[in-house]
């Protein structure tokens, strides 16, 4: 049963990522629109004139496509993670786990992805930190997701007798 369990998980993160890049495709204008506020550092009080903010059309459409492939690679690799760990579960212990890592590599993915792409890249770079209208709730987002990924990676890590 915690095989299952374990599996089911692995596709939760499956649905997370399709889901948010399915979103992040279909409001695109909405995607480049939140990516040019953290790069211009508009929401942040005098952070337009900084030094690291930029307005430039080919930063803003990199940080735009970053969201959607990272979320769909993740997704990419869990889904074979799944499958793999779906054939190996009436295996023994060592096959099962061997079967893991498609699905570890993704959740690792997903999990650099929203620690690069919000905290380093978003918060440490651009400031967002600082920003009163996008700093808290992008920064609790990301630590959610982040924090229930890499959960979801450690629960599907440890061994199974």
């Amino acid at each position: 049963m915690l095989r299952i369990v374990k599996i089911l998980l692995v596709l939760s993160e499956v649905a997370w990522g399709l889901l948010g890049a399915l979103g992040n495709l279909a409001g695109w204008k909405g995607t480049v629109g939140a990516v040019a506020a953290v790069t211009s550092m508009a929401t942040v009080p005098g952070g337009a004139q900084s030094w690291q903010a930029t307005t430039n059309p080919l930063v803003i459409l990199a940080g735009a496509a970053f969201i959607p492939i990272f979320k769909l690679t993740s997704s990419g690799l869990c889904m074979a993670g799944a499958w793999r760990m779906w054939a190996q579960r009436r295996s023994d212990a060592e096959a099962f786990a061997r079967s893991k890592s498609l699905a570890l590599a993704g959740c690792g993915i997903a999990v650099l992805g929203l620690f690069g792409g919000w905290i380093v890249i978003g918060e440490g770079w651009f400031e967002l930190w600082r920003s009163p209208t996008l700093g808290h709730e992008a920064s609790t987002a990301a630590f959610l997701y982040g924090g229930f990924i890499a959960l979801i990676g450690l629960l599907v890590a440890t061994r199974d007798d």
